[in-house]
Formats: C-alpha cells, sequence, structure tokens
C-alpha cells in the first residue's frame, strides 16, 4: 500500500492511524495526498474503557490540530499490542493496556461514526514503514524496543504465515545456555537486544538503560561491553533470521531503541559483517547492506494504522504480537 493508493480511495479525504502502546497513543491524519498533516500524542487510558475513551479523544484532537472537520475523517485505522482478529475487530490479551478482550472497531466506530479497523501494532508499523521507505517488493520490520518482534510485508501486504506469526523471530532461540526468557525458553533474540532483557541483566538504575549500557562501555565497563556485545549479536541474528527464512530484499529497524541512532546502526552492521567473515556463503547475501534504521520518533506505526484503516477488508488470520 502506497500513499497514492490511500489517496485514490474514495469517500471523506483524511485517513486517521493510531498507535496505541502501553503509555501512550501516537496518531496521524493523513490527507488525500497520503502526506501527514496532524500528529498528537498523549497518555494511554488503562481497561477498555479508557482505552477506547482515548482512542475517540485523539481523533477529535487531530481534528482541531489539523484544522480540519471531525465529519472529514473517512476511516481510522488502530496499531494495538496484543492479540488481534483483524476480520472481526477484537482485541485479546493486551496486558499493559489492561485488555482481556475487547470489540474495540466497533466500539470505536459506534462512537466516531466511521469505519475503524484494528491491526496487531508491530504489523501496522511494518505497512507503514514499507509505505514511507517506498518499498515496493518485500521487507521485513524488526521492531528493537523492550521486547523484539517482526512483521514482513510483501507488495504492500503483510504476509502472515499460517497462524499469523510469520517474521516473529523475539523468540527463537539462539542459545540454549543463555539467559531465560519471559516465554519460558532460554537464549531467545530477545533476550540478547531486547531493551527489556537488557535493563534485567544491567540492573542498575537509570531512566534509559540501553543507552547508559551503550555509554558505561565506551568508557570501559567490562560488564556493559558484554551486554553492548549482546544487543549487537541479537540485533543481527534478528537479521539473519528473516533474510534467510523469507529472502527480504530489505530489514527496516524501528522501536524505542532506534534512539540509539548510529550506534545501534553501526553495531548491527558491524556484528552482521563479522559474522560473515568466515561463510562465502553468508558474505554473497551481503546482510550489512540491507538494513536501514529508521530515524527516532518516526510516525510508521501510526501511519501503518492509517494505511490498515483505508485498506479493504480481506481474510485474514488471527495476528499476534
Amino acid at each position: 500500500m502506497t500513499h497514492d493508493s490511500i489517496a485514490d480511495l474514495a469517500g471523506r479525504p483524511i485517513r486517521v492511524g493510531l498507535d496505541v502502546g502501553g503509555t501512550k497513543i501516537d496518531a496521524v491524519a493523513v490527507g488525500s495526498d497520503g502526506e501527514i498533516i496532524a500528529r498528537v500524542r498523549r497518555p494511554t487510558g488503562w481497561g477498555d474503557d479508557a482505552v477506547v475513551s482515548s482512542i475517540v479523544e485523539v481523533v477529535r484532537e487531530l481534528a482541531v490540530d489539523g484544522g480540519f472537520a471531525s465529519s472529514d475523517v473517512g476511516t481510522v485505522g488502530v496499531g494495538i499490542p496484543g492479540v488481534v482478529d483483524s476480520d472481526a475487530g477484537r482485541v485479546l490479551h493486551a496486558v499493559n493496556l489492561g485488555v482481556e478482550s475487547l470489540d474495540l472497531a466497533d466500539r470505536v466506530s459506534t462512537l466516531l461514526g466511521v469505519p475503524v479497523r484494528v491491526e496487531n501494532d508491530v504489523k501496522a508499523a511494518a505497512l507503514g514503514a514499507a509505505a514511507l521507505r517506498g518499498v515496493s517488493g518485500s521487507m521485513a520490520y524488526l521492531n528493537l524496543g523492550t521486547g523484539v518482534a517482526a512483521g514482513i510485508v510483501v507488495d504492500g501486504e503483510i504476509w502472515r504465515g499460517s497462524r499469523g506469526t510469520a517474521g516473529e523471530v523475539g523468540h527463537l532461540s539462539v542459545d540454549p545456555n543463555g539467559r531465560l526468557c519471559g516465554c519460558g525458553q532460554r537464549g531467545c533474540i530477545e533476550t540478547f537486544c531486547g531493551g527489556g532483557a537488557l535493563a534485567r541483566a544491567w540492573n542498575r538504575p537509570g531512566s534509559l538503560p540501553v543507552r547508559d549500557i551503550l555509554d558505561a562501555a565506551e568508557s570501559g565497563d567490562e560488564r556493559a561491553t558484554a551486554l553492548r556485545a549482546d544487543l549487537f549479536h541479537g540485533g543481527a541474528a534478528a537479521v539473519r533470521a528473516l533474510v534467510l527464512s523469507a529472502d527480504v530484499e530489505r530489514v527496516i529497524i524501528g522501536g524505542g531503541l532506534t534512539a540509539l541512532g548510529d550506534r545501534l546502526y553501526d553495531g548491527i552492521r558491524a556484528s552482521l559483517h563479522a559474522g560473515a567473515a568466515a561463510s562465502a556463503f553468508m558474505r554473497s547475501l551481503h546482510l550489512d547492506e540491507r538494513i536501514e534504521l529508521l530515524p527516532a520518533g518516526s510516525p510508521a506505526a501510526a501511519f501503518g494504522a492509517a494505511v490498515v484503516g483505508a485498506t479493504t477488508p480481506s481474510k485474514e488470520t488471527v495476528s499476534h504480537g
């Protein structure tokens, strides 16, 4: 789905997309030309009613900030963590939002009077990254944040696999003797490069533990140096898994850890390059040349939700996140 295909859809000219996270909602209004005309961020509510009301209020705030009437909103798309049944518009087990089972699309649509579609947040972000970066073939979106998740997009559509978990490499175990993961396995990729796992392993106070780890590593701290190596090793392992399993043309890295900027990008590239040193086959794949880093604060997730909202429903499976 490209910017132009959004503009081609009939109806009201404004497409709204919301990325609903455990602490904040990031929302955009997309005009008929495919450009973002307003962006709003606000705290997320806790529990079914608060999540619904927060979404409705954000849509109304977008109209005020963007200088358009609420009646100009044609579709709303919501990216949200948890297990998402896209066809039913239902969210299950979104534990960070206090949601166990919520018919989100129906409830928000009733209040706003517009069609609403719901998608898993990482899969929505994958669509947004593909659209914003102009990817027309295949790509994987690797979300490095508190946890690690990924989604695959082929020709503008999410590739889900048979049960909706295609591309989910965060819980691929790469070291059976490694740290215990929340999923019950040991040595999952998430235990190496997930922000939450790294913060627990660092176990020192600080508001940005992964940044603190990199700073301390640059000052010679041995524990930090080891954790920095884990971060880059895990990121590289995720890229390898995505390319070797799906042969995507590009892996676009997003999520909260993109705030680390070039330190993250250069570290993962160097790890990929080092890992290919002894293998002519791995060198032939040029993995270090197939990765991109979204800028910190990219609207990819919210923009992808707008793409979801403006897309005609199709036969889909349940999406896990």
